[in-house]
């Protein structure tokens, strides 16, 4: 599995995600993934399934030092240093690890304190609760603020990006700073499956539209994905997308598909032109 370096830390390219995937049910997927070969996985307190994530872990036999696990604190936990503390505190516990490989802010909150929040997430770097802290869904003028005002040692950012949304500000931000950018949504929610120019690259490669648009993100440099797969056919499918590598004439027709897609697009979304 390719990896990016960052802050110390490897994180694996392609991930495992397990949005939408509450209670137990989320258990036997995740042990399949591990049984696979995935070993990068993506869970968060609003996922409702932490318990079930970790239950699959412990289950696997994996090796911990070969897993790399990412959650979050949702944004009603980001008012106080205390608030952020007590959410990562049951996280862990529901995950029954020791300590968390990434652990992100989900999504910016309108009344946080960034200070606070970021001094709290340096707190549990420092303490070695987690291995390196992140932020999900931040604009450029938030991700100033806090790399460069507040100095926060971000590892990695997480946002929507796939084939369909231009991400090249953003991209470009984080290279220069060193940060590893995560795709969420890398399949548009579904619609990368059925993109015919998405098709007709993938039959030069006897692969699916799905699998091409994996490729396209994985190709590129410090970006990782984690699309989510419930059936071990399209989790073993996903992983095999790592072993695709577009040409010029790939990515050409690629950047030819509308970029201003964004469908993850939650009320209290942050102003994504801000900068």
């Amino acid at each position: 599995m390719k990896t990016i370096e960052t802050h110390g830390i490897a994180i694996p390219k392609l991930g495992f995600g397990t949005y939408r995937m509450p209670g137990d049910d989320c258990r036997p997927i995740v042990e399949s993934a591990l049984a696979l070969g995935y070993r990068h996985i993506d869970t968060a307190a609003m996922y409702e399934n932490e318990y079930a994530v970790g239950a699959a872990i412990a289950a696997s036999g994996v090796p911990r030092n070969e897993l790399f696990v990412t959650t979050k604190a949702w944004r009603d936990d980001l008012a106080t240093r205390d608030s952020i503390l007590s959410a990562f505190d049951a996280s862990l516990s529901k995950l029954k690890l020791n300590h968390v490989d990434l652990y992100m802010i989900h999504w910016p909150s309108s009344d946080m304190n960034m200070g606070t929040v970021m001094s709290t997430l340096a707190d549990l770097l420092g303490a070695g609760h987690t291995r390196s802290i992140g932020v999900c869904n931040f604009n450029i003028r938030m991700m100033r603020s806090a790399v460069e005002e507040i100095r926060a040692p971000i590892a990695s950012l997480q946002i929507e990006y796939h084939p369909f949304l231009d991400q090249s500000p953003m991209l470009a931000y984080a290279r220069a700073k060193g940060i590893a950018v995560t795709a969420h949504a890398p399949l548009a929610q579904g619609r990368a499956a059925n993109d015919e120019t998405l098709r007709r690259i993938g039959r030069k490669y006897d692969a699916s539209a799905a699998q091409v648009a994996i490729a396209w993100l994985l190709n590129q440099e410090s970006v990782a994905a984690i699309p989510k797969a419930k059936s071990v056919e399209n989790q073993r499918k996903n992983l095999d997308a790592l072993q695709i590598v577009l040409d010029e004439d790939d990515r050409h027709a690629i950047s030819n598909l509308p970029k201003d897609q964004r469908y993850v697009q939650p009320p209290f979304a942050p102003d994504w032109t801000a900068t």
